[in-house]
């Protein structure tokens, strides 16, 4: 099944790119690897959220926040492979980055949230390495910053 079929089955619209907060690229691609910038959640409605697991954030509303990360790292993904998503071959890393209080232990579970979403979305190729961090602050306050390596052809 093509992904962007997945995509439909799984009744999900990627969200519309915007640009870059700062002076880099969404995507740099290196052979057949495909390396994604650093995303912050954004809803549909175009909010950008704030807040820190641990304070005023509870781990369900941090992983939905991650997977709308995910969202925009697969849109990413699309307009880096001129709209093709079928050429991914692999999600290689994922790099997570939680804004959590110095007590909070759960990066993990939050960013499972992108992680989990890739999984349903590109199935066995949608597995990955992964480190999951916790950060005292992210740009802009938003709660999970996750970057992404990926095998392309």
């Amino acid at each position: 099944m093509s992904i962007e079929k997945r995509l439909t089955e799984l009744g999900i619209v990627l969200p519309t790119l915007g640009a870059t907060i700062g002076t880099f690229v969404h995507s740099k691609q290196f052979g057949q690897l495909l390396f994604l910038s650093g995303k912050g959640p954004l809803s549909p409605e175009g909010v950008r959220p704030k807040g820190k697991l641990g304070a005023d954030m509870d781990q369900e509303e941090g992983y939905k926040h991650a997977r709308q990360v995910g969202l925009l790292l697969i849109a990413a993904m699309k307009d880096a492979l001129d709209g093709d998503l079928d050429r991914v071959e692999g999600i290689v890393k994922v790099f997570g980055l939680v804004n959590a209080t110095a007590d909070y232990v759960d990066h993990f579970r939050v960013v499972n949230g992108c992680s989990d979403l890739f999984v349903s979305v590109f199935g066995e190729k949608g597995t990955h390495a992964r480190t999951a961090a916790g950060a005292n602050s992210l740009p802009n306050g938003i709660p999970v910053e996750i970057e992404a390596i990926v095998a392309v052809r």
